[in-house]
């Protein structure tokens, strides 16, 4: 099997070749963006029963974004009624546990744009819960 041609490293202005991305000396640190343990479970979400089962289920039950028609109602703007979803979301986070992630009681369709909004929030959530 063939190597991979060396590069220049991917941090402007430096010529050191490297094979992929960063010489040692660019090389950004590792900023613990997901544990070992949340690299665990998030593999569930390449798993067939998400893939094929829960995740098109749900879209197909709630087509569109749950949050966006209730800020339609809140703001009486009939336009965000009908925002395709293309997100499922867990209502409640699962955490690595397994009953709440296939638990469709738990589930929710989200715009991207919702979705992210929710995830980004819950993550600032925990940062200031572990900092205080």
């Amino acid at each position: 099997m063939a190597s991979r041609a060396y590069r220049p490293c991917a941090h402007p202005g430096c010529r050191v070749l490297v094979r992929q991305g960063y010489c040692d000396k660019h090389r950004p640190a590792d900023r613990g963006r997901r544990s070992a343990e949340a690299a665990a479970w998030h593999r569930w979400y390449s798993l067939p029963i998400w893939t094929d089962d829960l995740r098109p289920n749900q879209l197909l039950r709630e087509p569109f974004c749950r949050e966006c028609a209730a800020r339609a109602r809140r703001e009486n703007r009939p336009e965000l009624l009908r925002v395709k979803a293309t997100d499922v979301d867990h209502i409640r986070p699962h955490r690595g546990d397994w009953l709440l992630f296939i638990d469709r009681t738990n589930h929710q369709s989200l715009c991207h744009s919702c979705h992210s909004r929710k995830t980004m929030a819950e993550m600032a959530q925990n940062r200031q819960a572990k900092s205080g």
